[in-house]
């Protein structure tokens, strides 16, 4: 057998500063470091992300774990696409967050490629509504003009990118669909260390303890959240609810006390993607009742753990959940009560039904690998990278 030798191609894999806190952007890049080196395909990866700096005095950082705004816009937007100007030239680079997109502009054309995970970055130049950016319109543009200048634009489901294709973010010619998997540590194997460390955060498990995993902006509906866990305690007097992904606002707080709930939620501090799994697995139901999502990374990852999802009905949450997840109207949380705790009584007295539920989502979630997401960018690296040589 005659072997052809591969050039080696240089990609740069961009990633966002750690100092932004966004586990999954970290996930990402952390991901294709470790299953997109490939010798036989030729593919080297090396991750580009600078050291952070800080630029306001101590005493007006304050003392929580969140950088300023004004000092990751001055990051993102001055110093990162400085210093990636002056790094070593690669073969390819891929930005693994559209909200990072504006760094194209400091980058060799033609040989970009970017993850676009969801549209919500640009909502305030499409007008619509619920827009979350706290960027100037200016500086949208800017990102959205390092976007349209990629040669590729990977999407994570086909529901984003059917959005940005409708909303003419990017053309369809440019635009592919890699869906994102689930970390190794996301398994049904107990983990002795981390489940001893899950256990301490979340207290004694009992048959009724909801887990929620995600941030407390506007479209993950924190408020529909408490008003579902509000409604099945009624018939579930030991049920909790855990939290994952930081404090709730001072207004989600006031609203967890005017529904008398406020007992009955722990938030979890910041943990270990091993803990979260564990976390997961000791769980006896995910609830994910956002009003919009790119890809919906709790439902694969609660999946792989072995642990039942409840989510919304969204186009994109099917697609990712496929028959093994539950879906209830967005914004009916007289939907979810009964639907939830059909579900607690199934687990409790229906042991076969309930394991038979497991085995569907461990093997729908086997679907999403980042073994099968590696796979497929290292074609996108090579198709851009010829593209860029002719």
């Amino acid at each position: 057998m005659t072997v052809v030798a591969v050039d080696t191609l240089q990609v740069a894999i961009v990633a966002d500063l750690l100092e932004e806190q966004w586990p999954s952007m970290d996930l990402m890049a952390d991901m294709l470091m470790a299953h997109a080196a490939d010798d036989a395909a030729g593919i080297s990866p090396t991750l580009v992300r600078p050291a952070f700096t800080p630029k306001l005095p101590a005493w007006a950082r304050g003392r929580g774990r969140h950088v300023p705004t004004i000092e990751r816009v001055a990051h993102r937007f001055w110093s990162y696409p400085r210093w990636l100007g002056q790094q070593p030239l690669a073969d390819v680079y891929h930005i693994v967050d559209h909200s990072y997109a504006h760094l194209a502009d400091s980058l060799p054309p033609g040989r970009v490629v970017i993850t676009c995970h969801d549209i919500d970055a640009f909502r305030s130049l499409l007008a619509l509504e619920e827009c979350e950016s706290q960027l100037p319109r200016f500086l949208v543009k800017r990102v959205l003009d390092g976007l349209r200048s990629a040669a590729a634009v990977v999407c994570d489901s086909d529901a984003t990118r059917a959005e940005v294709v409708a909303n003419q973010l990017v053309p369809a010619e440019r635009t592919a669909v890699v869906p994102i998997g689930v970390h190794p540590s996301c398994t049904t194997d107990p983990d002795p260390v981390a489940d001893v460390i899950a256990a301490k955060l979340t207290g004694g498990a009992g048959t009724a303890d909801i887990l929620h995993v995600g941030s407390t902006i506007p479209r993950k509906q924190i408020d529909v959240l408490l008003e579902i866990v509000a409604l099945v305690a009624r018939s579930r007097p030991d049920m909790k609810l855990w939290r994952v992904g930081g404090a709730f606002t001072p207004a989600q707080s006031e609203r967890a006390r005017e529904l008398g709930i406020e007992e009955r939620i722990v938030v979890l501090p910041f943990i270990t993607r091993p803990v979260l799994a564990a976390v997961y697995r000791r769980a006896a139901l995910v609830l994910l009742p956002s009003n919009r999502e790119g890809f919906g990374l709790p439902v694969i990852e609660a999946m792989a753990c072995g642990t039942p999802i409840v989510c919304s009905d969204l186009p994109v949450l099917r697609e990712i959940g496929g028959p093994a997840a539950e879906y209830c109207a967005v914004d009916d949380p007289a939907e979810w009560a009964p639907r939830i705790a059909a579900l607690l009584d199934e687990r409790a007295h229906h042991p076969h039904a309930w394991a038979a539920r497991q085995r569907a989502g461990v093997s729908r979630a086997s679907h999403f690998s980042w073994e099968r997401c590696a796979d497929a960018m290292r074609t996108i690296y090579r198709d851009v990278a010829m593209a860029a040589e002719r």
